[in-house]
Order: C-alpha cells, then sequence, then structure tokens
C-alpha cells in the first residue's frame, strides 16, 4: 500500500489553493479554484490521514490551504451564502477539525458562516432542502452529503440539537421517497413538484440509478451519524432509522459488486454496453462499508467486500507512468437538467468524461485507505 502513499503525496507536492492538481473541473475550465465542495472532499481525506498518522505535512497542507481562503473575520473568499448552493457546505467540514486543532478563532467564525446558509436554504414542502437555489424543489442525493453532516456537527457541537429533528426528518423524507424497494437502491434525484423534463411524472424520481450518488448518500448516512450526540436515548428510534437504512443499503449494494470489486457508473445495468466499473463511487462504497464495520453497524465479516473494492481500484485504475502516477475511471460529473438540460438517461449518464486524478475520486480513495490503516493500526 505504500504506493497509495506515494500517489497521494505526489499530487499535494504538485497543488496549491489557487491550483489544486486534482481539481479537474476548474483546470478544464482555465479558472482559479475557489471554495467549492471538490477541495473539500480532498482537505477532508488529508486531514483523515494526518488523524490516522500524524504526520504533520497532512496537517500543515490542510491548514495552510483552507487558511488561504478565510480571512481574519471568518468570511471565506470565493464563497457566497447567497447563492443557496448546498454543495458549498461540505467544505464546512473541514472548519471543525482544524479549528480544535489549530485554535485559529477565524475558522470558528468561519463554521458560523456557512452555518447560516443553512437557515436561508429554500426548502421543498417536506421540509429538505433543493439542492441548489437554481435547482428548485429538487432534492439530490448528492446534497445529503454535502449538508447533512456539516448540519449535525454544527447542531451537536454549538446549538445544544435544537434542529435535531430537521436533520432526521430529512432523511426519512429520502428513504421513504427516494429507494426503490425493489432492490434497495436509490434514485439520484427527486422534483416534489414533479415539473422537471427528467422526472417521473408521478413519482418525481429521476429515471436511474448513479453510483456516485448512492456513495454520497451512504456517507450522509454514516458520517451524520458519526455526529450524533445520543448518550441521552432521546433519539434512538431516529438513530435506529439512519442504522437501518444504512444496513440495508450496504446490503442492497453488496448484490451488485463486480467480481472485480468495484461497482458499475450505472449501478443496476452492469454488464450493459458502454457501463463501466467506476472509481470514485467505488472509493465511497469501500470507505462506507470499512468504516460501518469499525463503528459497529455492520459485521466484521463486511470488511473484506471493502478490502476487495481498494485492490479493485489499485489493480484496475492506479498507474505508473514514466515515474507519474495516476488514478482513473473517475466520471469527472454528473447532474439533472441544469444549463446542459442534462435528462438523468442511461445514456446520458454515459456521456460524461471519465478523467484522472479528479478529487471526487481521488478523496475517497484517500478515505477509504485510512479506514484501512485504521484498522491495521488496533
Amino acid at each position: 500500500m505504500d504506493i497509495i502513499v506515494k500517489y497521494i503525496d505526489g499530487l499535494l507536492e504538485k497543488s496549491t489553493p489557487d491550483a489544486p492538481v486534482w481539481n479537474i473541473e476548474k483546470i478544464k475550465q482555465g479558472l482559479k479554484s475557489k471554495w467549492n465542495y471538490i477541495d473539500g472532499c480532498m482537505i477532508k481525506a488529508v486531514l483523515e490521514k494526518y488523524a490516522i498518522s500524524k504526520e504533520e505535512k497532512y496537517l500543515k497542507f490542510a491548514d495552510d490551504f483552507i487558511d488561504y481562503r478565510v480571512r481574519e473575520d471568518g468570511t471565506i473568499d470565493g464563497y457566497s451564502i447567497g447563492e443557496k448552493n448546498i454543495d458549498n457546505v461540505n467544505a464546512g467540514k473541514t472548519l471543525f477539525e482544524l479549528y480544535d486543532i489549530t485554535g485559529k478563532e477565524k475558522y470558528r467564525k468561519a463554521i458560523d458562516l456557512v452555518y447560516s446558509q443553512i437557515a436561508i436554504m429554500p426548502r421543498c414542502e417536506s421540509g429538505n432542502f433543493w439542492h441548489k437555489d437554481i435547482y428548485p424543489n429538487q432534492v439530490w442525493l448528492d446534497g445529503m452529503y454535502m449538508g447533512q453532516p456539516f448540519y449535525m456537527e454544527y447542531e451537536t457541537r454549538f446549538n445544544d440539537r435544537k434542529n435535531y429533528d430537521d436533520i432526521f426528518s430529512q432523511f426519512k423524507f429520502v428513504i421513504e421517497n427516494m429507494k426503490n424497494p425493489l432492490n434497495g437502491l436509490y434514485y439520484h434525484a427527486i422534483d416534489t413538484s414533479k415539473q422537471m423534463f427528467w422526472c417521473d411524472k408521478v413519482t418525481g424520481l429521476s429515471q436511474n440509478i448513479w453510483l456516485r450518488a448512492i456513495g454520497w448518500y451512504s456517507m450522509a448516512l454514516l458520517d451524520t451519524l458519526d455526529k450524533v450526540d445520543n448518550s441521552d436515548h432521546k433519539y434512538d428510534k431516529e438513530c435506529r432509522m439512519l442504522q437501518d437504512a444504512y444496513v440495508d443499503l450496504m446490503n442492497a449494494m453488496i448484490r451488485y459488486q463486480d467480481e472485480s470489486g468495484m461497482w458499475y457508473q450505472v449501478v443496476n445495468f452492469g454488464g450493459m454496453e458502454r457501463n463501466y466499473l467506476e472509481t470514485s463511487g467505488s472509493s465511497i462504497m469501500a470507505y462506507s462499508l470499512l468504516k460501518g464495520v469499525r463503528l459497529g453497524f455492520l459485521p466484521e465479516s463486511y470488511r473484506a467486500y471493502g478490502e476487495k473494492a481498494i485492490d479493485g481500484i489499485c489493480k484496475r485504475y492506479l498507474k505508473e507512468k514514466n515515474g507519474e502516477m495516476s488514478l482513473g475511471g473517475i466520471c469527472l460529473v454528473a447532474g439533472l437538467g441544469g444549463k446542459d438540460n442534462r435528462p438523468g438517461t442511461y445514456d446520458y449518464y454515459m456521456s460524461e468524461p471519465v478523467v484522472e486524478d479528479d478529487a471526487k475520486g481521488v478523496g475517497p480513495f484517500l478515505l477509504a485507505y485510512t479506514e484501512l490503516l485504521r484498522y491495521k493500526k488496533n
């Protein structure tokens, strides 16, 4: 596994806050990186690597990267709460850890700033946050990961759990409305107004099961549970709901794991023409399985599924060429609607670019690896 460390260290050495080599979207657009969920994924993973290894270089990299964005008054370069984009909350998760370690007051102020976005997020009739202001009445699985673990951590640490019911009810809506009862998998998104061209006019659901969205959602369940304070057993029922949803999803996903250890881009159409084994979602599943075992939600035997996924990703997509390492098989982006009128069809999910070294794959890959390290350390 030294090859993984070599690969990650190489990426960090080549990256600056303005130009991280893992933000392929910004590189393709020719833009500087700003506050965004992609960098948030990567820095969160780097902090996990520090937590397990205690190597100062990882903490220094993460702190320098976030410090560069956060001003002394807690405002954040390149971040506007008025955009009302739930993706932008994700990078806020790094602030809790950095505040605890460094004690920098500006991080505490920045946490409050990101939290203030929660209060102004538009909501569906169900009470769920819209994915973005530009996507009215839409709940995406991706957004559950971007927003809810941050929301839960803030409520636990700084708000006396006042909005726990809101968080649990948003998950309840997803569990009851976005799951396919036939296979236990979840659809990418729902339009609660049933107006969007991509949705089923009866259910409001999008058409397909996208791997990375399922992955984000599995992390949302797990990382939110990890931040709950239920020491007084006041939220036993709600925690059980999230735990059951997580375990059911893991059991459903195991049935679709390819013999390589990975999963397909459109999960339940493995072997269909053009469908491919995808790195980011497979990495997230490896992380989710390994962390679920560590937290005691899954039996020890499930560790093998997570380890098999990491092995499969390394064999298929972690390559060294001319001394340079790369991680391939990463879907760059996938969404619904928007200016590109993305329809959520099978052909659509096959049409999005597949790239190397993007943090949406590298971050979860590193997170999965840190779970493996935790196990070996213990």
